[in-house]
């Protein structure tokens, strides 16, 4: 069964057992990584209890920003926490070698022996002064990620932001303190 067919299938299996739902009461929201490994339902306990918000790195970037304070304006969160992960694929590139990739080809990449190179067939290339990015080594990115986000004049002072490590092998959620302290309610 090709991978359509496989969605539509589940989606309907899912329509028959879902139930009616409302907005979260628990007024949560998570920025995350969207990584696959992670499933911020199961490692948190969740089930229709907060908004997610995912992108590759979990960053903050302007348009998670954008999302986090919709969830706040209009849907009332009073926590937000910032959760990334050990192994991230944005740590295993810099800006120079995602522009230089994309240059040569807008194609598919591989990685070997740590270096990346574009993989065949070769599409037309693409110069680009994009940011994308990159995660340069943890916990620190994601201490700069709540600090951002804290210092974004659109984010209200009085909303606590948590910041979080998550072990894709383990499944353990470990708070950094350092950016939980960065992010905690300015009164």
């Amino acid at each position: 069964m090709d991978l359509r067919k496989r969605i539509e299938a589940a989606n309907a299996a899912y329509v028959e057992r879902k139930g009616p739902s409302g907005h979260p009461d628990r007024k949560w929201a998570i920025l995350t990584c969207m990584d696959a490994r992670m499933d911020p339902v199961q490692f948190a306990g969740l089930a229709d209890d907060a908004y997610v918000i995912r992108n590759a790195g979990g960053r903050v970037t302007e348009d998670a920003v954008r999302s986090l304070v919709v969830s706040a304006k209009l849907l009332g969160t009073k926590e937000w926490y910032v959760i990334h992960h050990t192994e991230c694929g944005m740590a295993s590139f810099t800006n120079e070698t995602m522009r230089a990739l994309l240059a040569e080809s807008t194609g598919p990449a591989v990685q070997e022996g740590g270096v990346w190179r574009n993989a065949a067939p070769f599409l037309p290339g693409a110069e680009t002064a994009m940011d994308f990015l990159p995660v340069a080594g943890e916990p620190a990115c994601l201490i700069a990620d709540v600090k951002a986000l804290r210092a974004h004049p659109l984010v209200p002072r009085t909303i606590p932001i948590y910041g979080y490590m998550y072990d894709i092998h383990t499944g353990k959620l470990t708070e950094i303190e350092e950016a939980s302290e960065a992010g905690r309610p300015l009164r």
